[in-house]
């Protein structure tokens, strides 16, 4: 794989990548999109309840995106009771899931300055005993010299956050933690 191809898939196949997410019709004019995935050694009803975590914390770095304050390494009551519209990780909201196979989030953030962003966590049954924990980011990335940044740089960044996060919400779902 091509290291900027890496950077915009890391650990998917390619049908996983060719797969539909449920962000595919909720963000039609996308121009980008950037793919992560780890392999969890549990079944989908352990991962999910530490997808809907993210309401809570982010699960990444937490010096660089939660101010220093530690991600929670035990499930917090009440956070699996979804709704839609609810608030992920502090800058997204909720538009869209199913139990034990997706969460679906939109970015909050004022379009003028960062790209129009939906982001899919999708659980994919994977043998006897294990999933997939697929994510696809769905972005419009427009011309321009801020546009030609985020297409660059954007997912070596996200790569570096996320990669964390979910080898974070891996570990916390297989006991781990």
């Amino acid at each position: 794989m091509h290291w900027r191809e890496y950077g915009q898939a890391w650990g998917t196949s390619e049908a996983e990548r060719q797969r539909p997410y449920p962000c595919d019709a909720l963000l039609p004019e996308q121009t980008d999109a950037w793919y992560r995935g780890v392999t969890v050694h549990a079944e989908p009803a352990a991962l999910f309840p530490w997808l809907c975590q993210l309401r809570a914390a982010p699960y990444s770095y937490d010096w660089i995106d939660n101010f220093g304050r530690q991600s929670p390494k035990q499930l917090q009551p009440g956070l699996t009771d979804l709704a839609l519209g609810q608030r992920f990780m502090s800058g997204f909201e909720l538009i869209d899931f199913e139990r034990d196979a997706h969460v679906t989030i939109r970015a909050r953030w004022p379009e003028r300055f960062l790209p129009p962003l939906v982001v899919a966590y999708c659980i994919a049954p994977d043998g006897e005993g294990s999933c997939r924990l697929l994510v696809k980011l769905a972005l419009v990335i427009r011309p321009g010299l801020s546009g030609w940044f985020i297409r660059t740089a954007g997912p070596w960044l996200d790569w570096f956050m996320m990669r964390r996060q979910l080898l974070n919400l891996k570990a916390l779902a297989e006991g781990r933690r």
